[in-house]
This record gives structure tokens, sequence and C-alpha cells, in this order.
């Protein structure tokens, strides 16, 4: 069965929340991705934003709050708006089609689903109530 969680967007400061997040909660983080990690000539990144935070998780409970930051070249959050999302982590790449393609149904799809260059499965839409969601699939996991 699929795994709820929220993820929410930050305008470049979402490691100095995290860290006051895990000041207050415990723990660790579990993953911790930076845009660098992730820049190819394909996806540049510039200077300024290598170091910002492309994923963040911290487990509380049996569930994680995860964050990222927004690039500049998606433009600013809106923060009393856009800036939070639903993630829902799917158990298998046929889950996650199914829940993209049933919550999409009727909403605006910002990134369809389909496979990343690391072999995971992402996809990201505004449902048709106005709900914010992220749907992915980890083989690895």
């Amino acid at each position: 069965m699929a795994q709820i969680n929220p993820h929410i967007n930050f305008n470049g400061n979402a490691e100095e929340a995290f860290t006051f997040y895990k000041s207050v909660f415990g723990g660790e983080f579990s993953k911790v991705i930076r845009f660098k990690d992730i820049a190819s000539e394909e996806y540049p990144i510039p200077e300024k934003e290598a170091n910002n935070i492309m994923f963040i998780a911290l487990p509380i409970g049996q569930n994680f709050l995860c964050a990222n930051d927004i690039p500049e070249i998606m433009g600013r959050v809106d923060e009393n708006e856009n800036r939070s999302k639903i993630t829902v982590t799917a158990e298998s790449k046929e889950e996650a089609y199914d829940i993209f393609n049933g919550l999409s149904v009727g909403g605006q799809i910002e990134m369809p689903m389909e496979e990343n260059p690391d072999g995971t499965y992402f996809a990201m839409f505004r449902d048709k109530f106005g709900i914010e969601w992220m749907v992915k699939f980890d083989p690895e996991k």
C-alpha cells in the first residue's frame, strides 16, 4: 500500500528550516540531495543554487516530512498558496501510474509520470480540487 507524506517547497531556505525541524522532532535526515548532486549537461544548475536542497527527508514516526528549494528558473513559491504538496510513495511502478492516472483526472499536470535518469519514477500535478500532489516510486526501496 502507498505511503503519504507532506512535502514543503522553500525559496532557498529548506536546509535552515529542516535543521530547525530536526531540533524539535529529533532524529537524523534519511536523505539529503543537493542540486549539484543531480547537475549534468542536460540539467545544468547555476552555481548560486548548487548547494540548495533538491530533496530532504526527516523521519517522524512512520512518516517523513519532505522538502526542496524551488530553483529560481521556476519562480518563487507563494508561501500562502502553493507551498506544500502531498507526496505519495508507491510500492510499485504500476501502483504509481495507477495513483497518478486516477488523481490527475480533470486536474493540471505539471510533470507527467515518467522515469528519471536515476531509475525512479515521478509525477507532479494539481488535482481537480486544487490539491497539489507528487507521486513517486523508487525501485531500489
